[in-house]
This record gives structure tokens, sequence and C-alpha cells, in this order.
């Protein structure tokens, strides 16, 4: 989506190449090769051989330029990627200019979902899913073995469901806000249950509950479970998220986008975090001490789980609500006091601070979930902010995140001096 106001101040003002190059620092070649490359668009002039370019997006790349030059420099390409979604400073994180804590905090998870795809209230928003997309995506995700992570299993239901939607490649703003509402309720209806004798029915977070654990639940936690989906909703470009928006970029329907989001997160560095502090409290709790689990850690040379974050100085503060609403469930009170030993006793060692993961994992351990759910949650709640991402990038250039690549190999051999093509002996056998 483009902003329509010039920063020279001169609406649709153009420039010629020679003027392009000049604002670029680079060569008249150089501007044919970022159009190329889907960085800028050009416009031939009725009459004239020459292209002209667009004086606002000339100097919105040079600003990016100017930054990659200056943080990013040996990526290449343009890395930047505007959004309206999702702002992160000072330790704290809006959703389309509205704190995202205050957000949780009011409204549920399918309410938040709602605000970040478009930005309007939707009070009581409820999210069902017809019964046939969902016996699709239950049938493929069934047929998986018992060792299938439940990432493998959204990843599959995703797929299925895609492949019940003759429509799919519908990307208009009303076509997707449509998918989007059938298909999350679809993710968590083909999850195995773990709490039998319930039906697919009444808010999303126990839904996924009856998913996540065989122990019946109470208000209480089933207010951590749908404030925690509503928090982490979205964090602006984690690493499935920017996954997700060159897949949009290549116009991938959205349940192709959702699956390269679902495929990023599932890697040890992403969705596993809070699997990791899960079973660190466990031991934990298990020795009665966080002292020698710490030492292990750091024996190890690992980093101790759940805590630190590189976008956040102080606590995460998604971290900071979650603990807040733990306090109200009597059954956390030990993980709670795990995680507390866990804290006191890292920061001997470096200041770190909890984060989401800590929070996500005192409720998976506390409430008798697999170290899994924790993951599960994440993969569940991010569907939305991958979906608001996509419908954004949907509305951008098609193709334009194409980085160059910075080659470091072997350079071909060059012909001899009168010799055409190449030289005889190279060729690859």
């Amino acid at each position: 989506m483009r902003d329509h106001e010039s920063p020279a101040g001169l609406p649709g003002r153009r420039l010629t190449t020679k003027e392009t190059a000049e604002v670029l620092g680079v060569k008249p070649e150089t501007v044919y090769a970022y159009v190329s490359r889907g960085l800028l668009s050009s416009r031939r002039e009725p009459g004239g051989r020459a292209s002209t370019f667009e004086a606002e997006e000339v100097e919105a790349l040079a600003r990016r330029n100017r930054r990659d030059a200056a943080g990013t420099a040996g990526f290449g390409g343009d890395l930047s990627v505007r959004t309206r979604i999702t702002l992160i400073e000072e330790d704290r994180y809006y959703f389309r200019g509205v704190d995202a804590a205050e957000l949780a905090a009011r409204h549920s998870y399918e309410e938040v979902a709602e605000w970040l795809w478009t930005g309007r209230p939707a009070p009581g928003a409820a999210f069902t899913a017809p019964g046939a997309t969902v016996a699709v995506a239950r049938h493929a995700a069934s047929a998986l073995s018992g060792h299938a992570s439940p990432t493998d299993r959204l990843r599959v239901a995703a797929i299925a469901a895609a492949a019940e939607d003759p429509l799919r490649f519908d990307l208009s703003e009303a076509a997707v806000l449509s998918t989007g509402r059938i298909l999350i309720p679809t993710l968590v209806a083909a999850l195995p249950p773990a709490l039998h004798g319930h039906g697919d029915d009444g808010p999303l977070a126990r839904r996924l509950w009856t998913r996540l654990t065989g122990r019946p639940a109470d208000d209480a936690s089933l207010r951590v479970l749908d404030a925690a989906l509503a928090l982490l909703a979205d964090h602006d470009l984690a690493a499935s998220t920017l996954a997700v928006r060159v897949a949009a970029s290549a116009r991938a329907h959205v349940y192709a986008a959702v699956s390269a989001g679902l495929g990023v997160l599932e890697g040890p560095l992403h969705g596993a975090a809070s699997g990791l502090a899960h079973r660190m409290l466990l031991d934990v709790l298990d020795r009665g001490t966080a002292v020698p689990v710490i030492a292990d850690e750091l024996r190890a040379g690992r980093r101790v789980p759940g805590l630190g974050h590189r976008l956040y100085t102080g606590e995460d503060p998604r971290a900071r609500v979650l603990f807040g609403l733990l306090e109200e469930v009597p059954r956390a009170e030990p993980a709670l006091l795990a995680a507390r030993d866990v804290i006191t006793t890292a920061a001997r060692h470096t200041p770190l601070h909890a984060n989401v993961d800590l929070a996500l994992a005192v409720f998976t351990a506390s409430c008798g979930m697999p170290a899994t759910a924790g993951e599960t949650i994440f993969a569940v709640a991010r569907t939305a902010g991958w979906i608001a991402h996509a419908l954004e990038e949907y509305g951008e250039r098609p193709l334009r995140m194409r980085p160059s690549g910075h080659y470091v190999g072997a350079r071909p051999p060059r012909p001899l001096p009168g010799q055409g093509g190449h030289p005889a002996g190279n060729h690859f056998e």
C-alpha cells in the first residue's frame, strides 16, 4: 500500500533515468537492474522512448539503500518491508497503533485477529469452519504417524483445506478474510482431542484447550490461553512472518502463505523455544531448585531457555501480561515459583529478563500439557498475524521481495584470447 504524499511536496512528479540515477547514487544501468528486480517501477511516456520514475518511489528506495548501507551491508537487495500492522518500540508493542497488551486484556483472540486484519473493531467475533473442510483436514492430519508433531498436523491440515477450496486463488480482501475466519478454526479442529466429550463450538481458546490437555478447563486458565493467543498473534517481521510475506509477494494463496510460516516456525531456533523452557521448568520442579539446572545449561554452552529477547531491553511485555494472569491460576503457583527461581539464579550470571517462552512454559507445565503445547499455541495464534501480513503484501507490487545474492563462489573460467565459449577441458563431467 502506497502513501500518496510526495516527499518533495510534488504529488505525481516523475524523474528521468539520469535524475533517478543521481538520486540513488548509481549508474543508469543499475536503475534498470532495480526495475528488473521489482524494486522500482518505470513508465514510458506517450510519444517518447525514455522511461520515467515516480519521485516518491525513488526517494523511498534511496532511503532504504542508505539504511542497508549503514546496517545491513553485504546482504544485497531491499530487506525493509513497509507495514502498518505491528510497531515495537521502547519495550512495548502495538497492533495498528493500539497497545497489544491492552488489546489482549480487553478482547478475545478472534477480536484481536479481526483488528489486525481490518483495523476495525469486531465485538463478539467468532470463527467457524464448514464441516466438509474440517472433515478433510482431520482426515489428512490423522493419516500422519504417531511421531508427527502438532506443527506437522497443522501444516498438513492447511494444505488439505486448500485443496478443498477451489477459489483459493482469489486474493481479494473479502476472500482472504473469509479464508482466515475458516482456516484458523480448521487448524484447531484438525488436532487430535486430548479431552473428549466437548464439541467444536464456543470461543477458539476453549476449543484449543481440549486439544492441549485432558484436564478440565477453568475460567482463569482459559483466560490465560485466550490472552496468550491474542498476545502472540503478531510480532512484526519474525522469520516465519518474513517467509509468509515472500510467499504472498509471489502471489501464493493464503493457505500456501500460512504453510510457509508453519514450515519456518518448526525450526529449532523459532517455534521450539517454549518447549525447551517447559522441559527446563519440569527439571527445576523435579530437583527442587534452579541452581543445578542453570549450571547444566551453562556448562553445556547453551543459552538459558525463556530468558532474553533481542527486541526488548527489559521484560518481554507478553511475559509480563501472562505472568500477571497466571497469578490468578492456583495450580500455576509451583511453576511460577520455579520460573522466578530460574530468573533469579540466571541473573547471577547475566542480567536477562523473562520472555514469553518462559511464561508459556509456566502455563503449559502447570496445566498438564505436553512440551509441544507452547509451539501449538504459538502456531495457531500467529496464523492471524500471517494472514494480516499476507493481506498487506497482496496490496504491494508482486515479486518485490527479491534480494540479490552476493556471489562468493568460484568464478567461471575466462576463455583464452581468440577463443569463443568455454575453454576445452573445463566442462563438469
